[in-house]
Formats: structure tokens, C-alpha cells, sequence
């Protein structure tokens, strides 16, 4: 199964927000022997987030949605996400309890009497409004839910919010909720070391050669001014355990007959 990402905000495209979603989607995952296998970033522009959100519902792979679902002018998602499956914004149920309750939270906690008639209230209901069939994701920070849609291809979208805080816990619950059967299916190793002294072209062959006999991916790092190794490659191969043993011990062969010089070994596991 494959796993990817969309990260939807102007403000990460323009810099004024460094994304920090990426790299903790690849420890979630990898903490459940799982891998972010693409990530998309979009700016809020409606029919860019509408067909990257209808590529997602048709591929038939399991997507994490980052941004864009509150209730301001430029929070565009909820309503891409229904264009993308042809379908109406509704009011989900279990939503919108959740927003009254939260409501009722803050009126308690200031001291304040709960109007939930009041215009700024019953505007907050929108964060509620959901795709048709959609299912909640909970928001263990505020109540405020997330929703998981299902394209009829296969492919399912979950939607959180931009605020790390709140979407981190919510992927997890998403993952530990519906995706359990696929964690730590077969032990993923990658193994590599440090090639000095080569060219990857040079290396190439080798590299073609590897991925036609075993199944495994080949990867080669090159580095032109690592504070160690200075210019290098760090060449490896990643897969199921028992596939890049035999794997790598084709390419350590295959480096000697180059007359490499070589560093140490570097192995990743998910166990």
C-alpha cells in the first residue's frame, strides 16, 4: 500500500512557514513499518487543490491532507475535496456536536454565557461541513474534527488541520484505527556505505545490474563536501531484510573489482 502526502498552504510555498509535516509523517510511519511513498505541495488555489485532491480519491492509495479545512476565505479544502468527488458539502452530525461542545468549553472557561446563535458560532458550524458520506477523524486538541474520504477508485484522503499539534495525533489515530493490518508486514532493512575515490556513472552498471537480479531499489548519495568523507557517495540498497542481505553482498563484490575505497556501513531497520 502505498502512503502519500498533500501539504496544502501559501504560506509554506512562500516561506513564511517552514513544513515540519513531511518528517514527522516518515517517523509515524516508519515507527509502524510503514513509508511516506510521495508528497505534493499545493498553494491555495482551489483548482490546483480540487485535481490533486481528484488524483488522490483515484489512485487507490492512502493520503494524509495537511491544511486548508477551517472556516476562513482562504481555507479551500473542504470544498476541493467535494468538487473532487462530485458530491455536496453537508453538515455532519458528529461534527458539529463536536463544535458545540467546544464552544460550550470556551464560554465555561471565560466566564461567558453559550449563545450558540450568535453569528461568530453559528459561523464556526462551517468547520462541520464535510463532504457527503464523509466520516470524523477526532482532534484530541480541540474537538474540532478532521474527516476521511473514500474515492471510488479506492483511494482514501484523510483531512486534518495545518497545526502540527493537532494533525500528528490525528494521523496516528487514523493509522492505528484503520491501517493496523499493514504495519511491520516484512522487516525493511536499507544498507549502504560510504564509496570514496568513484563516479557514479562509473558505478552505474553495477547499480542496473543489482536491481535486474534481486527486489531490491538501489540509491546512491553523492556528496562533494561532507566534513569526514569530502566528496563521496554513500551507495546502498533498501528492501525486505532477507532481499538486500543478498543484495548487498552482490555489491560489496562488485566495489572490489572497482578498487573502491570504502567507509563504514550505514543500516536502517523498521524493527
Amino acid at each position: 500500500m502505498n502512503f502519500g502526502l498533500i501539504i496544502i498552504g501559501d504560506e509554506i510555498l512562500s516561506g513564511k512557514r517552514a513544513d515540519k509535516h513531511l518528517a514527522q509523517a516518515i517517523r509515524i510511519l516508519g515507527a509502524r513499518g510503514l513509508q511516506v511513498t510521495y508528497a505534493h505541495y499545493v498553494g491555495d488555489d482551489p483548482q490546483r487543490i480540487t485535481s490533486t485532491l481528484a488524483t488522490a480519491f483515484a489512485s487507490g492509495d492512502v493520503v494524509f491532507s495537511f491544511g486548508g479545512i477551517g472556516a476562513t476565505p482562504d481555507d479551500h479544502t473542504r470544498q476541493c475535496a467535494a468538487r473532487a468527488l462530485g458530491c455536496e458539502l453537508r453538515l455532519h452530525p458528529q461534527a458539529r456536536d463536536l463544535i458545540w461542545e467546544r464552544m460550550q468549553d470556551i464560554a465555561t472557561e471565560t466566564g461567558q454565557p453559550f449563545e450558540p446563535d450568535r453569528p461568530d458560532n453559528q459561523h464556526r458550524l462551517n468547520m462541520g461541513m464535510f463532504p457527503a458520506g464523509a466520516a470524523i477523524i477526532p482532534n484530541p486538541y480541540n474537538k474540532i474534527a478532521g474527516f476521511s474520504c473514500q474515492g471510488a477508485q479506492g483511494g482514501a484522503v484523510h483531512f486534518v488541520p495545518g497545526f502540527p499539534v493537532m494533525a500528528w495525533p490525528m494521523v496516528e489515530w487514523v493509522l492505528d484505527t484503520h491501517y493496523a493490518l499493514f504495519f511491520n508486514q516484512a522487516d525493511w532493512m536499507e544498507k549502504s556505505v560510504i564509496v570514496m575515490g568513484a563516479m557514479e556513472a562509473t558505478l552505474t552498471p553495477l547499480m542496473e545490474d543489482i536491481e535486474r537480479s534481486h527486489a531490491v531499489k538501489v540509491f546512491s548519495l553523492p556528496s562533494v563536501d561532507h566534513p569526514t568523507y569530502g566528496r563521496h557517495i554513500e551507495l546502498g540498497v533498501k528492501g525486505e531484510a532477507h532481499a538486500v542481505e543478498a543484495a548487498y553482498a552482490v555489491l560489496q563484490q562488485g566495489l572490489a573489482g572497482f578498487g573502491c575505497t570504502l567507509g563504514p556501513e550505514i543500516v536502517r531497520t523498521n524493527t
